[in-house]
C-alpha cells in the first residue's frame, strides 16, 4: 500500500523554469501509484500464474462463471513468481 505525503504548503510547487520540483515530482508520482494500485486488472481466464501484480490489487475474468469471477492478490510472490498467489474470492 502506498503511502502519499502531503505537498508542504509553505514551499513552491515550480522551479524558477517552471519545471515541477522534487518534491511535487514525488506527490504526483505516488499519488498516480497509488491510484494504479486500485485499479481493477481484467483480462480472460485465472490470473494465477499469468498476471502479475502487487498484494491487495484485483483481477475479474471477464469470461467466468458464476462464484469464479474476482481474485485478489493475496501473496507478493512463490518462489520469485510475481504472477503467482491470486485467490479466488
Amino acid at each position: 500500500m502506498t503511502t502519499i505525503t502531503q505537498l508542504q504548503t509553505d514551499r513552491a510547487i515550480l522551479d524558477a523554469d517552471l519545471s515541477m520540483t522534487n518534491q511535487t515530482r514525488l506527490f504526483f508520482t505516488t499519488l498516480l501509484q497509488a491510484i494504479d494500485e486500485q485499479t481493477v486488472i481484467t483480462g480472460s481466464g485465472s490470473p494465477e500464474g499469468v498476471v502479475e501484480a502487487i498484494i491487495t490489487q484485483q483481477y475479474m475474468d471477464t469470461t467466468g462463471a458464476a462464484g469464479a469471477i474476482l481474485y485478489v492478490k493475496r501473496d507478493a510472490d512463490i518462489a520469485g513468481d510475481k504472477s503467482q498467489g491470486w485467490i479466488l474470492v
